[in-house]
């Protein structure tokens, strides 16, 4: 038979208080959030978490046009979707293949190499900004009809983000390599297989769980990212949803339409969380897959 421990009743009383004021905690902004963008009288008061009037005309307002600018919902999430798809994607593919270099060779600089990416991560990101604007801002590019500036552009700012969001994906990736056996690639080199079988039909496959949150990080960087875009970006055509609602907060908190924002936030919300739940699975049941074969 196995010890048990008994909680006391007045210990297991303090303990669901205590998880029910976290709970209370938490919820409590989403559900005011959620509240406020079905309030059909745009009142932004606390005590109204759960409106008098109920109204679904700010979220059919914000799909049509949330801001005064003449771009709709649709192109403003498509530019989020570009620009947040595209920094997780070459931040992974590269990422991966450095962090592979890093933790099986040994080769000269790299002590100085790995150090230069730890200290681009101890960098502000709003630090970089400066630089990376006069950079882009004097690079043009030129295909036939097509001319424009590639800080004014979604393209600059992906290039933009990528620079701060690799190091980390190097460096995340790298860790989690450390810990995959070599005897595995040693046994499949023995077997017949070459160095570009071994790492994708061995090490891709061991490192999905990885891959997983680097990616949903870096998605998550592309899908929120507002510095860049604002300082670099001045078409609306360009504009992101990230973008769009700071545009509908007003001068003062009474000009601020808050039903429109409030709907605006939780659709703004909504793709990362699917995105999280697309690789929920990879995350947690992706470790062990293709190590027995």
């Amino acid at each position: 038979m196995h010890d048990t421990k008994q909680i006391s009743l007045g210990k297991q009383i303090t303990y669901q208080i205590l998880l029910l004021f976290i709970t209370f905690v938490v919820m409590f902004p989403i559900l005011w959030v959620v509240g406020m963008s079905f309030n059909a009288s745009n009142s932004a008061r606390p005590k109204e978490i759960i409106p008098s009037s109920i109204s679904i005309e700010a979220y059919q307002k914000v799909m049509v046009q949330p801001t005064a600018n003449p771009v709709t919902f649709a192109q403003l999430a498509m530019n989020s979707l570009l620009l947040a798809a595209g920094v997780a994607f070459c931040s992974v593919l590269i990422g991966v293949g450095a962090a592979y270099v890093f933790s099986r060779f040994k080769f000269t600089g790299r002590e100085i190499l790995m150090m230069a990416v730890v200290t681009v991560l101890m960098l502000p990101s709003i630090a970089t900004v400066a630089p990376l604007f006069v950079l882009l801002n004097s690079v043009k590019i030129e295909l036939g009809d097509i001319s424009f500036n590639l800080r004014n552009s979604l393209f600059g700012v992906g290039l933009a983000m990528i620079s701060g969001t690799l190091p980390f994906a190097i460096w995340n990736l790298k860790g989690y390599l450390d810990t995959i056996p070599k005897d595995l690639e040693e046994a499949a080199l023995i077997d017949g297989a070459n160095f570009n079988q071994v790492f994708f039909m061995i090490i891709l496959p061991l490192a999905r769980p990885a891959l997983a949150v680097t990616f949903f990080l870096g998605f998550l960087s592309g899908w929120t990212e507002f510095a860049l875009s604002w300082q670099f970006l001045t078409q609306p055509k360009n504009f992101t949803l990230a973008m769009a609602l700071w545009n509908m907060t007003g001068q003062y908190s009474g000009d601020t339409k808050w039903s429109s924002f409030a709907a605006m936030s939780i659709l703004l919300s909504v793709p990362v969380a699917v995105v999280y739940l697309m690789l929920q699975r990879q995350i947690v049941g992706g470790l062990t897959v293709g190590g027995v074969k």
